[in-house]
């Protein structure tokens, strides 16, 4: 079987807002959610920059139960699935009656464990430790909860990919569906932004330390760029079997059509142009189009010296002289890691619906690699209809994804 993948709905909870209405708005205005969190350099951050995302209210949503096992990112999680399932009408009565799978993107969860390790380190006593921090702590928090919380009977598992988890994750997911293994899918991926996770990125001194204009340290393709900032939330995307979604008289967003990926093979922290490269090649042949059909490639870029670098340079080698729009949008959120990309097949979804490409904020100077892309510099009003996003992480691992605009 090779059935048609397509999204139904979308959720999002990011420092750019806490839905789509609000982060499409910022996306728009180029507006950065960048800001200082001064209990880092209390800490001992070199660097306190971090997006900047508010904590979720969850009483009254959800009972005292449900929430003890929930990871500060599965919060998350659960507010952008909430949103994605509304969007794509799929209510409490259809999750009980229906099988639906999940696959989401993480790959920490720090909170927790540094603090039941506190605990006993003062306490030296196990049995004041609750039973929540269990389910908190194991990497699989985010689908483990959002199974739980929605009754979810299909495909369960964690995708644990780097900064290409939330991409591999939507990937995953189309192929399930392709195959005719599910005919819907949750998909996604999740952050924490808490100090504990990570303090171990900033002593690599991978940050950032423009801290006195935070709004300007993203900077991704700049020649003047000296670190990524870390950030956080959650995405989500209902996937769903084309004939599946139509049947049930659902909103069809767009289509995964293309998913691509591959493995450096090389150093654990060392970029690659050629397997960047062979990840968009192998999305563009899964898809059936050509470089010519792409209107907008969201890129990956992240800000730090080398990976921007080799980024460009395998983006040179299909994209220079031809006429898709270039932009990463980290230069407004900064880098949301697990969640990335998942949020940026969201954003992307949102430009595609409001007619634009976000800017590639902070880009003023190209360096060698970046000066013969096409890089949106500011908001750029046109149609998007195809659109290729990158995704790239530690251990070479990498992932690209083609969504194709189709009309109902």
């Amino acid at each position: 079987m090779n059935r048609r993948v397509v999204i139904t709905g979308i959720g999002i909870w990011s420092c750019l807002g806490n839905n789509v209405d609000e982060v499409r708005q910022s996306l728009y205005e180029g507006r950065s959610g960048i800001g200082v969190e001064p209990e880092r350099k209390d800490y001992g951050y070199q660097s306190t920059l971090t997006g900047i995302v508010q904590k979720p209210v969850l009483k009254g949503l959800l009972d005292r139960r449900l929430r003890a096992g929930m990871s500060e990112e599965a919060e998350y999680a659960f507010m952008a699935a909430r949103e994605a399932f509304s969007m794509a009408g799929v209510d409490d009565d259809y999750l009980l009656k229906n099988e639906v799978g999940v696959l989401m993107g993480n790959d920490s969860s720090a909170k927790a464990v540094v603090e039941s390790h506190t605990l006993m380190m003062e306490k030296r006593d196990s049995a004041l430790l609750g039973s929540g921090w269990i389910f908190q702590s194991m990497n699989s928090t985010v689908n483990m909860n959002l199974s739980t919380i929605f009754h979810l009977r299909g495909i369960n598992f964690s995708v644990s990919a780097a900064c290409a988890s939330g991409s591999h994750s939507i990937g995953l997911g189309a192929m399930f569906i392709r195959q005719g293994l599910q005919d819907m899918v949750l998909c996604g991926g999740a952050q924490e932004t808490n100090l504990y996770s990570m303090g171990s990125f900033d002593a690599l001194g991978a940050f950032s330390k423009r801290m006195d204009e935070p709004t300007k340290a993203s900077r991704p393709f700049d020649r003047d760029r000296d670190g990524l900032i870390p950030s956080g939330g959650a995405a989500a995307l209902v996937l769903e079997d084309y004939d599946h979604a139509v049947k049930r008289g659902a909103n069809i967003l767009a289509e995964v059509c293309g998913y691509g990926f591959s493995s450096n093979g090389g150093g654990i922290s060392q970029a690659s142009d050629d397997g960047s490269a062979l990840a968009m090649q192998r999305a563009l042949m899964d898809a059936g189009v050509t470089v010519d059909d792409i209107d907008y490639v969201n890129a990956h870029a992240t800000s730090t010296p080398q990976g921007d670098l080799y980024e460009a340079r395998a983006l040179g080698r299909i994209f220079e002289g031809r006429r898709a729009w270039i932009s990463s949008t980290k230069g407004m959120t900064g880098h949301e890691c697990w969640m990335a990309g998942a949020s940026e097949a969201v954003y992307s979804l949102l430009m595609m619906q409001g007619g634009f490409v976000a800017p590639n904020l902070n880009f003023e100077n190209p360096d060698e690699a970046s000066a013969h892309l096409k890089i949106a510099a500011k908001t750029v009003e046109t149609a998007v209809h195809t659109v290729l996003s990158n995704s790239f992480g530690f251990g070479g691992t990498n992932s690209a994804l083609i969504l194709k605009r189709i009309e109902n």
